[in-house]
């Protein structure tokens, strides 16, 4: 049952009359109730019509609502309306079986994160639905791809706090070239996961870019005085569309790469697509050859890699030379005699 506040509220404020075993309400007593509370609390104007009510007590009435046991008792030329239940209650009524599916569902979500510092609610909270709802609430039928042994996890909860708190954080890290930690101060934008580790997007305070910092590399983290900066350059659900992974260098453009994939896996690469701008371009007596528009970076290469000769970059000449590259320095490796 999808219902949005307002109407939420007219039912349960209609509900409240019908429960009332000391007042009388006739149909123009109804809609005074109703429209006094949605004023209440959306302010002047928000009145509704008579229809309008008389649409909500039939919706309350069918079995889409809530089937309530309504009477009409007719006094003199009018008529009021109360519950001919004892006790009966649209809050009384027992949770359905679609809203049991979705809390199923959202708990799922929530229960990637039991492993984590701070989130041992989330295994606290089951026995008490499962007390609540006289069920087994929480079955589990599916298992997320994650590495619970990862350093930096514990720092997630207090990220995710200052982001949505808009603090920003005074952050000691330390790269895998560096030999001593930094101390920067980082304006926290956006978390991302990504290959089974975190990643924190914020603001660098000091010259104004973007830095990515994977959560593994963190030191410390603690709450800055300087004031939150508010992110108004980057729009983070169309900051990842060009890229494989999480890096890339500012003032970049996406690139159209073909590639050669061999018939062996074809079916592999047409199913699961390495990126979201994948289309087929052609087809050859060794497999098929397909395009992506992407911005190279660390990630594109490994992937590419990965494939092994199965798949062969076929343009533009200068990323075919860096990956060749690449993979004639692993030659050399393999050939060399330990």
């Amino acid at each position: 049952m999808s219902i949005n506040k307002n109407a939420y509220l007219r039912y349960h404020m209609l509900d409240k009359c019908f429960s009332n075993k000391y007042r009388l309400y006739f149909i123009e007593d109804l809609l005074e109730e109703v429209n006094r509370a949605l004023e209440d609390f959306n302010g002047e104007g928000s009145k509704i019509e008579k229809r309008q009510l008389f649409d909500d007590i039939k919706f309350m009435e069918s079995e889409a609502g809530w089937s309530i046991p309504l009477e009409r008792i007719k006094q003199g030329k009018k008529v009021y309306y109360r519950y001919f239940e004892k006790d009966f209650s649209i809050k009384n009524q027992k949770i359905s079986d679609e809203e049991l599916d979705a809390i199923n569902a959202a708990l799922m979500v929530l229960l990637r994160f039991r492993g984590l510092p701070q989130f041992e609610w989330v295994n606290e909270l089951i026995p008490k639905l499962q007390s609540l709802f006289r069920q087994d609430v929480i079955k589990e039928v599916i298992r997320f791809d994650e590495n619970e042994f990862l350093v930096g996890l514990d720092y997630l909860p207090i990220l995710y706090k200052s982001i949505i708190k808009e603090i920003s954080l005074k952050i000691e890290y330390q790269s895998f070239k560096e030999t001593q930690p930094i101390s920067m101060t980082i304006h926290p934008y956006y978390l991302k996961q990504f290959n089974k580790r975190w990643f924190l997007f914020g603001l660098n305070d000091s010259n104004e870019l973007i830095y990515n910092l994977p959560l593994d590399r963190i030191k410390s983290i603690a709450p800055d005085i300087i004031k939150f900066k508010k992110n108004t350059a980057v729009d983070f659900t169309e900051y990842f569309e060009d890229i494989i992974g999480v890096s890339f260098r500012s003032n970049q453009e996406p690139i159209k790469i073909n590639l050669l994939i061999d018939i062996e896996i074809s079916p592999y690469i047409l199913t699961k697509p390495l990126h979201g701008s994948q289309k087929k371009i052609d087809s050859t007596d060794r497999g098929i050859i397909i395009q992506i528009e992407v911005i190279p970076n660390h990630e594109l290469r490994q992937l590419l890699l990965s494939y092994g000769d199965g798949l062969q970059v076929i343009s533009p000449e200068s990323y075919k030379n860096e990956l060749k590259e690449v993979i004639e320095r692993m030659y050399k490796k393999y050939k060399t005699q330990i």
